[in-house]
């Protein structure tokens, strides 16, 4: 590779708008130099309006072409193994949107061609990178609340049906099981982040309110590495002002809580609580990709590897299919 990263973008959709487009250009040694998407209208208005060379609506005529070097791949889950195999086959190193795809197989053909090709493939669990998460992360290391016990997880919206009718995140073949399969591996692989793999998940779902095709409840267990339990309840038609969005640590000498979309960590040893407040980044994935860039550049560790992003999924799918 070049001293500099320069990417192209496949799925220049809403996503990219804030969280993470912008961010490649603002990241040092990096830089963004072509995106497409197969509406070329739109393609063509989001290279006019982020200073873009180059935008298409044809996925091969970007991973191809000479002046990217690295691909950032932010289309539905159900295309992310095409365009992954494809950029690998180009030997370009990719960055793939979380979740990895919609099953545990397809990750695991991902990671294989990219182990056999020797190139590089990291994956979008863009919170590892976040100050919040860190600094849980040392409170952990540090035993600040002792030896952990329990961890809790819930995350309760009300029903969003309207706004999501069209929306390919409730269609399961397009996005697996589900607003889960969107929301749950924020919370899951910061599971994995803080305290080690899964020694073994069960779980169940269900469709309770009919309003679309994919599962609405999704609820769960993992034994996690030094006996610690996780339970997980997620559902998505709540009553309105009932939403909660909570991450509970349990410890022999305390407990961690926060909010995984929240900015804000408390810990209570019981006599008394600090809260801890972060701000969020403008693009809330320029923390992780400073890290892909210091990784495709031979600089760092894969901050988060295909083997750790398909620990997060194989949970999930153990949840919601029971396998």
């Amino acid at each position: 590779m070049s001293n500099i990263v320069s990417w192209g973008i496949i799925g220049c959709g809403d996503v990219t708008e804030v969280k993470s487009g912008p961010a490649f250009n603002k990241v040092q040694n990096s830089s963004l130099v072509a995106v497409m998407r197969r509406d070329k209208v739109k393609a063509k208005d989001y290279a006019k309006r982020h200073n873009v060379s180059y935008w298409f609506d044809d996925a091969s005529e970007l991973i191809n072409h000479p002046d990217v070097n690295s691909i950032y791949i932010a289309t539905p889950p159900k295309f992310h193994e095409e365009y992954v195999l494809a950029a690998i086959k180009a030997g370009k190193p990719v960055y793939v949107e979380k979740p990895m795809s919609v099953n545990v197989a397809s990750c695991n053909r991902m990671k294989e061609a990219a182990d056999k090709a020797g190139v590089k493939l990291c994956v979008a669990h863009y919170r590892r990178a976040l100050a919040k998460f860190i600094k849980i992360k040392q409170l952990l290391t540090e035993n600040q609340i002792g030896n952990i016990r329990a961890v809790n997880i819930k995350l309760f919206a009300s029903d969003i049906s309207e706004k999501v009718s069209k929306s390919w995140r409730i269609d399961p073949d397009i996005a697996g099981a589900g607003l889960f399969y969107d929301l749950a591996p924020h919370q899951l692989d910061l599971a994995i982040y803080f305290f080690g793999d899964a020694i073994k998940s069960v779980g169940y779902s269900t469709n309770q309110a009919g309003l679309y095709i994919a599962e609405d409840i999704v609820t769960g267990i993992v034994k996690l590495e030094n006996n610690i339990l996780l339970t997980g309840t997620w559902c998505f038609t709540v009553a309105k002002g009932l939403e909660k969005d909570e991450f509970e640590i349990i410890g022999s000498e305390g407990k961690i809580s926060f909010s995984v979309f929240g900015h804000e960590i408390e810990i209570d040893n019981g006599y008394e609580k600090e809260i801890i407040n972060f701000t969020a980044p403008e693009h809330i994935q320029q923390p992780m990709i400073e890290k892909v860039v210091g990784y495709f550049s031979g600089n760092e560790e894969n901050p988060c590897s295909a083997e750790e992003a398909i620990k997060s999924m194989t949970i999930m799918q153990q949840f919601a299919y029971g396998y």
